[in-house]
């Protein structure tokens, strides 16, 4: 992937190194899955509970070290991605008479505070709505390697487009309904629910992004919607609840299998339309 060739946002905010140190307690994906599917089943929120044990292994703080921050490499990276969806929402957005503003970016290590409150790395990327933000701990990205064996610039850029298009979706005004409809009383959770058919548009998104992308700089090489399409597969709910637990269970899920991701991603990418994500309506995701 050719990503020098993007424009480079001036929307990060380096907050690495401000939380506490990372403790030997640190949830790992696997770990994160076996939360959101217990919590899920108790009728308790994932995040709730994920917070708390975040709280409690936040012994001191201290500066963590370069080597688990990242490099200057990766985050020049960081802002040639964020930099390009930029654009690319920009140009969407003012074809139909609209105005993007654009979203910050907070790297962080270890655990953040956010206006959605207090997350621990072990919830991985996310984007709050309420300060209209994505933080990522860069640290992410390696065990996305390592661990899941999703590794690959264009995998990690497809994470950081998955939460620029869950910005978009609040902009659009997408997210309040979903959590409109959780504020009713209305499950969201499960297999074909508002929670799994919200993610799976962001993943559409992430393929718009990456549509555009290409037509403006001709910068994707031989393997790189492979590497994105592994990404999708390998957090996909199915599979890591196969590996957390052996089995599968539907009603828990909350950003789809392996397959749909992929098949929406690949939606985005293939059409490079907003309009054909509408998962909200899709009869099979």
């Amino acid at each position: 992937m050719r990503w020098r060739k993007a424009r480079s946002s001036d929307n990060v905010i380096d907050a690495r190194g401000r939380g506490g140190r990372r403790g030997g307690g640190k949830l790992t994906l696997g770990g994160v899955a076996i939360v959101v599917v217990v919590g899920l089943l108790m009728g308790e929120d994932p995040l709730q509970i994920l917070g708390k044990l975040a709280g409690q292994a936040l012994t001191q703080q201290s500066a963590p070290s370069s080597a688990s921050t990242g490099s200057n490499e990766e985050v020049a990276f960081v802002k040639a991605i964020l930099g390009d969806t930029e654009d690319t929402w920009q140009a969407l957005f003012s074809a139909s008479g609209q105005r993007y503003p654009e979203p910050k970016l907070v790297l962080f290590s270890g655990q953040v505070q956010s206006a959605c409150g207090f997350a621990s790395a072990a919830v991985g990327p996310f984007y709050c709505p309420g300060d209209r933000r994505v933080y990522l701990d860069l640290q992410f990205f390696s065990e996305m390697a390592t661990r899941f064996r999703a590794a690959g610039d264009f995998a990690q850029a497809y994470v950081i487009a998955h939460e620029v298009g869950h910005h978009v979706q609040t902009v659009l005004g997408i997210s309040s309904k979903v959590q409109q409809a959780r504020q009713r009383g209305q499950r969201v959770e499960g297999d074909n629910g508002l929670l799994v058919r919200q993610e799976l548009q962001a993943d559409c998104f992430a393929g718009v992004w990456a549509h555009h992308a290409q037509a403006r700089h001709k910068w994707l090489e031989p393997g790189d919607i492979d590497e994105a399409l592994n990404a999708a597969h390998a957090i996909g709910d199915d599979t890591l609840q196969r590996q957390a637990q052996g089995r599968v269970v539907p009603d828990a899920f909350t950003h789809g299998t392996a397959a749909q991701r992929q098949h929406w991603f690949s939606q985005g990418f293939q059409h490079g339309q907003p309009s054909q994500c509408d998962t909200f309506s899709a009869q099979r995701l």
